[in-house]
C-alpha cells in the first residue's frame, strides 16, 4: 500500500517534519518514506489528506479475558452503597436465561461504602444461584455461599481477597468462558484496533505460553500479543524452555505472539486497603504483602536464571521497597507494575536498576477520590509520580489494567497530561506529563515511523501533540479519532 500525504508525528527526539510525506508499506515493513512517491503497478493507494501518522499503540497491561467478558458481566461500577449493589444483583438474577448456572458481575468499589459487602447480603437475594462479583480493582471476589461451595472455598461472611482470590480466579474464569465463547476476544481486539492499538501485554490468569498459541488463529484479529506466566505455572514454563522474547506464533515471518514476563502480584490495592504501605491505614494495618521477601527473591532468581523478565505488581510504597530490594539482590530485569506510591529514593533506585515503570494513568481518575481519605494528603501527593520518573530517565510504559480501566490508550494519555476529569481540576499537576511524553509511553518503545521498521501504524484525524495547556491537550487526546490502523502491514481498522 502507498499512504500519501501523511504527517509523521515527531517523538523521541525525532526532527519535526514540515511537509507531509508518502509512506510505502511493502509486506510487513515500512519500505520507503519520501516527499513524493509514484504508485507501483497493482499498489493500493490511500490518501491520508494531511492526517497525522504515529507508531501503533501498545497497552502494556491488560487482563484480556476479563476485559473481553465485560459486556456479559453485570456492571456494578456506579454503585455507591451496599443496598444499591444488592438491588442490581437481585434484578439481574431474576432475569437470567433458563439454564444459566453462574452470574458474574464486576466493578464495585466498596472503600467508601457505609456498609461493607457481606456473603449474607448476597445470599438473601440469590439463593442457590452461584454469584461472583469482581471488585473494580480486581483484588477481591464477593461470592455468595453457593459460589463459595462451587469453587471449593471455605464458608465465610466476607469477600475473598488477595492471594486466596487469585488462586480461585482461574477456575471461575474457566466456568465463565463456557458462557461467553471465543467471539468476545475478537470483539475486544477489534475495538482496540479502532483506537490505534497494535499490541497488548496480556496478564490474564492463565499459562499464556499455552493458551495463546491455541487461541490466536480463532480470534482472527492480528494484533500482536505479549503473554505472561504466573508463579503457579512458572516451573511448567521453565520446563517448556520458554524465555522472554521467544516467538510463540508467527505470520509471514513476523512475531505475532511472544513470550513476556513472569507476573507477580506482591501486594494489594488502594480500594481494598491492602496495598502494602510504610505508614498504617486509618484504623490500623499496613496492607498485605502477598509474597514474603524470601519467596520474592527466589521467584525473581528463578525467572532471571531461566531467561524471563519479571513484571512485579507494587502499589504501596513498602511493597515497592521490597520489590526494588529483590531486583537488586537477584539482578533480574523487568517492570514495576503500577508504581502508584513510591517512597523517597525509590525513583532513583528504579533508574539505577534499569527498570521500566509500567503505569496505568487512568487509575488516578478512580483513586483520587479515596486516596486522601485512605492514605492521607502526604501520600496522596506522592501518587503516580510520572514527571519524576521521566526526569530520572526511567522508561514509562502506559497501559490500562483492563477491565480495571477501559482499554483506551487515549484515556491513559489524557490522564497523564491533565490528571483529572475534562472539566475538573488537575490532581497534583506537578506530576503531569506533556503530550509528547505520554504518547512516547504508549508506542511500545518506538519513537517514530521509520524506513525499514515494522508497519505497525496508526493514522490520526488530529495532531496528538496539540493543546495550549494541559486541559486542552487532554481534551484533544480524549477525543482522538483513528482513521486507520496497520499491524505488520495488514490494515486492521479503517474508519468509514
Amino acid at each position: 500500500m502507498l499512504l500519501r500525504n501523511a504527517q509523521p508525528v515527531p517523538l523521541g527526539g525525532a526532527a519535526a517534519t514540515v511537509e507531509p510525506v508518502d509512506v510505502r508499506i511493502s509486506g510487513t515493513r515500512v519500505a520507503t518514506i519520501a516527499g513524493t512517491l509514484d504508485p507501483l503497478p497493482g499498489e493500493d493507494v490511500l490518501d491520508a489528506d494531511g492526517r497525522w501518522l504515529v507508531p501503533g499503540l501498545w497497552d502494556a497491561h491488560v487482563h484480556l479475558g476479563q476485559w473481553a467478558r465485560r459486556r456479559t458481566r453485570l456492571d456494578l461500577s456506579a454503585t455507591a452503597a451496599l443496598g444499591e449493589a444488592i438491588a442490581r444483583v437481585a434484578a439481574a438474577a431474576g432475569t437470567l436465561a433458563p439454564g444459566t448456572d453462574l452470574l458474574v458481575g464486576g466493578g464495585y468499589r466498596p472503600a467508601t461504602w457505609a456498609e461493607p459487602p457481606t456473603v449474607a447480603s448476597l445470599d438473601a437475594v440469590t439463593g442457590a444461584l452461584p454469584v461472583v462479583l469482581v471488585s473494580g480493582d480486581a483484588h477481591t471476589g464477593w461470592l455468595n455461599s453457593a459460589a463459595l461451595a462451587r469453587f471449593g472455598l471455605a464458608a465465610r461472611d466476607v469477600p475473598v481477597v488477595e492471594a486466596e482470590w487469585f488462586a480461585a480466579l482461574p477456575a471461575i474464569l474457566a466456568a465463565e468462558d463456557a458462557q461467553v465463547g471465543p467471539g468476545a476476544y475478537t470483539e475486544a481486539l477489534s475495538a482496540a484496533a479502532a483506537l490505534g492499538v497494535v499490541g497488548i501485554v496480556d496478564y490474564e490468569f492463565e499459562p499464556g505460553h499455552l493458551a495463546w498459541p491455541r487461541r490466536y488463529a480463532a480470534v482472527g484479529v492480528p494484533l500482536r500479543v505479549r503473554t505472561s506466566v504466573y508463579p503457579a505455572d512458572l516451573q511448567a514454563a521453565v520446563a517448556a524452555g520458554v524465555r522472554t522474547g521467544d516467538v510463540l506464533v508467527s505470520d509471514h515471518g513476523e512475531p505475532m505472539v511472544t513470550m513476556g514476563s513472569l507476573k507477580i502480584i506482591s501486594d494489594g490495592s488502594l480500594n481494598t486497603r491492602t496495598a502494602y504501605c510504610r505508614d498504617p491505614y486509618p484504623g490500623g494495618g499496613h496492607g498485605v504483602q502477598n509474597v514474603p521477601p524470601a519467596e520474592l527473591r527466589d521467584l525473581l532468581a528463578t525467572a532471571h536464571s531461566n531467561g524471563l523478565t519479571v513484571a512485579l505488581h507494587t502499589i504501596g510504597d513498602a511493597a515497592a521497597d521490597a520489590a526494588l530490594d529483590a531486583f537488586g539482590q537477584t539482578g533480574a530485569r523487568g517492570m514495576i507494575e503500577h508504581a502508584q506510591l513510591l517512597g523517597p529514593g525509590a525513583v532513583g533506585r528504579m533508574a539505577e536498576l534499569g527498570l521500566v515503570a509500567s503505569v496505568q494513568p487512568a487509575h488516578l481518575l478512580d483513586d483520587r477520590g479515596v486516596t486522601e481519605v485512605v492514605w492521607g494528603i502526604e501520600r496522596a501527593s506522592r501518587s503516580f509520580p510520572l514527571r519524576e520518573l521521566a526526569a530520572a530517565g526511567v522508561e514509562l510504559a502506559f497501559g490500562s489494567d483492563a477491565p480495571v480501566a477501559a482499554l483506551d490508550p487515549w484515556l491513559a494519555m489524557a490522564s497523564a497530561v491533565h490528571r483529572g476529569a475534562p472539566d475538573g481540576e488537575s490532581w497534583y499537576p506537578e506530576h503531569s506529563l506533556v503530550p509528547a511524553q505520554a504518547l512516547a509511553a504508549s508506542t511500545g518503545g518506538r519513537g517514530r515511523v521509520r524506513s525499514g521498521g515494522p508497519a505497525d501504524l496508526a493514522l490520526l484525524d488530529a495532531n496528538p501533540l496539540a493543546g495550549a495547556d494541559a486541559a486542552e491537550a487532554a481534551a484533544n487526546l480524549r477525543s482522538m479519532h483513528v482513521a486507520a490502523t496497520w499491524v505488520a502491514g495488514t490494515l486492521v481498522h479503517r474508519a468509514g
